[in-house]
């Protein structure tokens, strides 16, 4: 059992920060009447914790590498409980998403060094199933979250969703003291204080840009002057990478196929499987009437296949081709959002989920224990940090961006739904039912005209909810497409005249 304390350390970490990144979900609309939040707020009390999680995984990633992984993970999870207590206690929207920036901060410290810790307590087929464990705590995570997050919203209050981590936080920093000793020692170097700033504020930018796409519409000049500057400060990094001596990350694994097949699958991965269960839970809750549990509920057969696929097969698949592996993951991903996207129709329910869900779960069960582990094949032991900051980032900033992108699909498809029922402000009401305002629209009309717009807000909400999957799907099986394009294996000159194994060369003296 000792051997495996270390698995129990990180996984402890990474079950808690990604739980964060969904668990809001299903509390939303209590918040809403709670905080008397706005659509924009609503958005960035999710978008706030993603994106911070997103921009600074990179940086946090190197600078772990510097100080030692083990103690950024203890950091990481001190921040993380402090700013749990200060979410479980805001007074207002702002606080609250201050705090959520802050935790973000603190998950970034955590999630950039797993990868290393992970590979510096373990080798061989030991190595391959605690990334299978692991795998599959970070696959069910994401699904668990709204489960949890309903229990707790409806049980208790929607700030027990924060202040259960304060007790998990203090387990993992004492198991982090006992268990982790033996981590790597911190390297060399300085800390890419200009890399940080730019890839942070790039994100940023290019992330707001869709939130704001979202209020205002993709007519609006701002949304396109900040689009046009997160493509400014991403040419900056680039320029500032090209340049260090230290950079944060080292843009030469860019030209390696492999690590951008990981990037391209990490970020296509989150963007098709979890980023769409936001509206699916905003339409179960505020349209459909169901209650947290219930909506957080549906997303169990994403949860428990994910679990058991990465579980049973973490073992297993390690050695195997990655391309295929990945490929096959992301493959299942597009397919289960297609099955949705199929299912959810005029006049469904809840049920419609379930099978496209479990699908789903399976694709992220193979795809993500593997993506850890390669991505961690391809860098020397002092980059980990670095390595899994990458690969991670691309998987944070896919569901960030996935968020606010798809609010617009949904909110675009429910827009053209109402105007076909021929309601006034179809752009308004569309924009308040993918905020989870659908019962205070219908309070605001007339007695007379309620059931009208109620018939109109379920259809509008099904094509919405629709849209996203489909979007997901697109995403799903052309990234399984790409990486394995990307990712297959270099054939030798010597396989490629008569396919016989090349020759090994001879030793050098």
């Amino acid at each position: 059992m000792r051997k495996w304390l270390p698995l129990i350390t990180v996984c402890l970490g990474t079950f808690m920060l990604l739980i964060d990144v969904t668990i809001v979900n299903v509390a939303l609309p209590d918040m809403v009447g709670d905080l008397g939040a706005s659509f924009g707020a609503l958005q960035w009390v999710v978008d706030a914790y993603a994106l911070a999680l997103a921009a600074l995984l990179l940086g946090a990633g190197s600078i772990a590498d510097l100080a030692g992984h083990r103690r950024a993970y203890i950091a990481g999870l001190a921040l993380f409980a402090i700013s749990s207590a200060a979410c479980g206690l805001s007074p207002g929207t702002g606080v609250l998403i201050a705090a959520r920036t802050v935790q973000g901060i603190g998950a970034a410290a955590m999630f950039a060094t797993t990868f290393a810790l992970l590979n510096s307590a373990y080798t061989g087929r030991d190595r391959g199933s605690a990334y299978g464990v692991w795998g599959a705590v970070a696959g069910a995570s994401a699904a668990v979250g709204p489960i949890l997050g309903g229990l707790l919203t409806e049980g208790v209050s929607w700030r027990w969703i924060f202040f259960v981590n304060l007790p998990v936080c203090a387990v993992a920093i004492v198991l982090c003291v006992r268990a982790l000793a033996g981590a790597n020692a911190p390297a060399r170097g300085r800390v890419d204080v200009l890399g940080i700033a730019s890839f942070s504020a790039a994100a940023a930018c290019g992330t707001y840009a869709l939130i704001r796409a979202n209020e205002e519409g993709w007519s609006d000049a701002a949304v396109w002057w900040l689009l046009v500057l997160a493509a400014a400060l991403l040419a900056v990094f680039a320029v500032f990478e090209a340049r260090s001596r230290h950079p944060m990350f080292d843009l030469r694994l860019l030209r390696d196929r492999s690590f951008a097949g990981v990037l391209l699958a990490g970020a296509l991965m989150t963007f098709a499987a979890f980023a769409p269960f936001t509206y699916t839970s905003i339409w179960l809750q505020s349209v459909l009437g169901l209650t947290p549990i219930g909506a957080g509920l549906t997303g169990l057969p994403m949860s428990v296949m994910s679990f058991i696929v990465s579980a049973l097969l973490g073992r297993a698949l390690h050695g195997r081709r990655p391309d295929l592996v990945i490929g096959a993951g992301l493959l299942f991903v597009g397919l289960g959002c297609l099955l949705a996207a199929a299912l959810v129709h005029g006049a469904a329910g809840w049920t419609a989920l379930l099978p496209g869900f479990a699908v789903i779960g399976v694709g992220v069960g193979l795809a993500t224990p593997i993506l850890g582990s390669v991505s961690m094949s391809l860098v020397p032991p002092e980059r980990g940090g670095m390595a899994a900051g990458a690969v991670n980032t691309t998987r944070q900033l896919g569901f960030a961006l996935g968020i606010a992108a798809l609010g617009s699909v949904f909110a675009a498809r429910a827009q053209t739904g109402l105007s076909e029922h021929g309601l006034p402000q179809a752009a308004r009401l569309a924009r308040g039912i993918a905020g989870g305002q659908t019962p205070a629209l219908l309070a605001a009309v007339p007695p007379a005209a309620r059931q009208a717009l109620d018939d109109a807000a379920h259809a509008a909400a099904v094509s919405g909810v629709q849209a996203t999957y489909a979007v997901g799907g697109a995403a799903g099986v052309l990234a399984a497409l790409l990486v394995v394009v990307l990712m297959r294996p270099a054939r030798t000159p010597a396989a490629r005249q008569d396919d016989r194994p090349p020759v090994a060369e001879p030793a050098r003296r």
